[in-house]
């Protein structure tokens, strides 16, 4: 993957960036976007071993790139690798999403779903900040999803995680703005990953596209500008900001 880095303010080149959720998915392509804009990238996940490809591919682009193993939902790995870390750049990617009707949603699951998208981006913005708040500051960018801003069915946990998590990132804005520590978010609409792409070829995943003004689901590079934006001294007045990067879906007409 190439980027190319317009001018300087957004160049990462010298800065520290830590991504949750690396593995696979969005969260592997952040890693490769901030490693190509220069940072030296620490991809996360709760298994070091699953992140050896990522890294490798990284490494192979002439980026710098380390495996780490973190559970967001447990203070212990948190501290555990800030501890280590002193990133100046946090992505808060890590989530999950369990579908089911409200009337029979188990509680476990709801605990699962709040504890890792919000809870965890909490305490993960939190150790973070503390480190950042210590230095010269820093730029947290939480991964929310246009299901914070409206709803779909059999998705209560998820849409109120995310919707959580919007709050959460103007809270925090407001709050460590003093530090130099700007926290944003962006909310993604629908997007390919491999771990969607079945849903979006069937009968349903089509009926779900036709909704979307652009006809189309999105395509991981088209999250690359509101990622670098809000990372980069680009977006150096941005915060408590929520970027919506969805194709029309969130202002679509019922």
């Amino acid at each position: 993957m190439t980027t190319t880095i317009p001018d300087g303010r957004w160049s990462l080149a010298g800065r520290t960036a830590l991504v949750t959720g690396a593995s696979s998915g969005l969260g592997r392509h952040f890693a490769g976007v901030l490693a190509a804009a220069g940072a030296s990238v620490i991809l996360a996940a709760r298994r070091a071993d699953r992140l050896r490809d990522a890294c490798a591919e990284i490494e192979a682009a002439g980026g710098t790139a380390t495996a780490v193993a973190l559970d967001v939902t447990r203070p212990d790995s948190i501290a555990a690798v800030f501890a280590e870390f002193a990133p100046d750049i946090v992505v808060n990617n890590a989530g999950i999403g369990i579908a089911g009707k409200a009337l029979d949603f188990p509680a476990e699951d709801w605990d699962a779903v709040v504890d890792t998208n919000l809870k965890g981006a909490f305490l993960v913005a939190q150790a973070a900040a503390r480190r950042m708040a210590a230095g010269s500051g820093g730029s947290i960018v939480n991964i929310a999803s246009i299901l914070g801003h409206r709803v779909a069915g059999q998705l209560a946990a998820y849409s109120a995680s995310k919707a959580g998590l919007v709050q959460l990132t103007r809270s925090l804005a407001l709050e460590w703005a003093r530090h130099g520590i700007r926290v944003n978010a962006i909310c993604p609409g629908y997007f390919s990953t491999e771990i969607n792409d079945g849903f979006f070829a069937s009968e349903a995943g089509e009926a779900m596209v036709k909704r979307i003004p652009m006809r189309r689901i999105g395509r991981q590079h088209e999250l690359d500008g509101a990622l670098l934006l809000v990372a980069s001294d680009a977006g150096a007045y941005m915060t408590g900001t929520s970027i919506v990067v969805d194709g029309g879906h969130l202002v679509s007409s019922l």
